[in-house]
């Protein structure tokens, strides 16, 4: 079986910072991870799921308008982890932000995501 599984959401206020993690989890997750290009989603409450930054297997990056200059994708395909550095935290940032890879058909179900609260 192969997952998803998020976390390093929170609350955090207007300005401040979180850092998320994605690790792909299950014994067919280590063979095919490093094979996709992989993204952050989020999904804000009443809005479709929007993905928001993007990662090829050798770390090319690309971002979303709306986070480009504040959030910093990574990955380490050694260890099936991803990550999302996410700096000067808006308001409307706050989602439920999942991980998966950016193609039609995933291998990967969508996994619980990781709530990311930002207070003004």
């Amino acid at each position: 079986q192969v997952q998803l599984v998020e976390s390093g959401g929170g609350l955090a206020q207007t300005g401040g910072s979180l850092r998320l993690s994605c690790e792909a989890r299950g014994a067919a997750s280590g063979g095919i991870f490093s094979g996709y290009v992989m993204g952050w989603y989020r999904q804000a409450p009443g809005k479709q799921r929007e993905l928001i930054a993007r990662i090829t297997s050798d770390g090319s990056a690309m971002y979303a308008g709306s986070v480009r200059g504040r959030f910093i994708i990574s990955r380490d395909n050694a260890k099936n982890t991803m990550h999302l550095e996410m700096n000067n935290l808006k308001p409307e940032d706050t989602a439920v932000y999942y991980c998966n890879a950016v193609i039609d058909y995933s291998p990967w179900q969508w996994g619980q995501g990781t709530q990311v609260t930002v207070s003004s």
